[in-house]
């Protein structure tokens, strides 16, 4: 008795060091129902790919709100707060699927001391809807739509962050789905 309890503890062992190296960028769990969750990890202008819809950062920076050309981009928005900036990361979510798909159900940044700072609401028409569903063997931001032709082309959210964030950097967008999470390094 005892030696088969041993086998399959050692055989339980020898399967979680074998998962555990397999695929450095991506990990493996399963959910609810059996449904598979991936953790993965891109950096700034190259694809995640999360439930099978690709999320590509096209650029993020700050914005400025006493600038002409970001005042589109702040929408609504009130003056930040004096110690806080505003924080634009846009982006192209792909579905190459015949299906419509829903994205992401929410977005975080973090910064290196852990602090976390979520998405801003905004009337901006450069917006990304979070949420929002991605047409089968489409994108978003929709083609012809003022996000798709802007000139960052890619739908916009906001982020109100302590200034000190440039300290603390680099910044990660956790992009949270249903079915797993995925980190984007950003590139600011």
């Amino acid at each position: 008795m005892r030696s088969r309890a041993a086998i399959a503890l050692a055989c339980a062992a020898l399967l979680a060091v074998a998962v555990g190296a397999c695929g450095e960028d991506e990990e493996e769990a399963t959910g609810a129902a059996g449904a598979s969750l991936v953790n993965a990890e891109a950096v700034e202008g190259e694809p995640l790919d999360l439930n099978e819809l690709s999320y590509n950062i096209q650029i993020t920076r700050f914005l400025n709100p006493d600038d002409a050309a970001d005042s589109e981009y702040l929408v609504g928005q009130p003056p930040a707060a004096p110690g806080t900036s505003y924080l634009g990361v846009f982006m192209v979510i792909e579905n190459e699927t015949s299906e419509p798909r829903p994205s992401a159900t929410n977005y975080v940044v973090t910064d290196t001391v852990g602090e976390e700072y979520g998405v801003a609401e905004s009337e901006s028409p450069y917006a990304l809807e979070v949420g929002a569903e991605v047409p089968a063997e489409g994108q978003i931001p929709l083609p012809n739509t003022t996000a798709a032709t802007g000139p960052n082309q890619g739908s916009l959210l906001i982020f109100v962050v302590d200034d000190a964030v440039s300290n603390n950097r680099p910044l990660r967008l956790e992009i949270q789905t249903f079915a797993g999470d995925g980190d984007v390094i950003l590139d600011i």
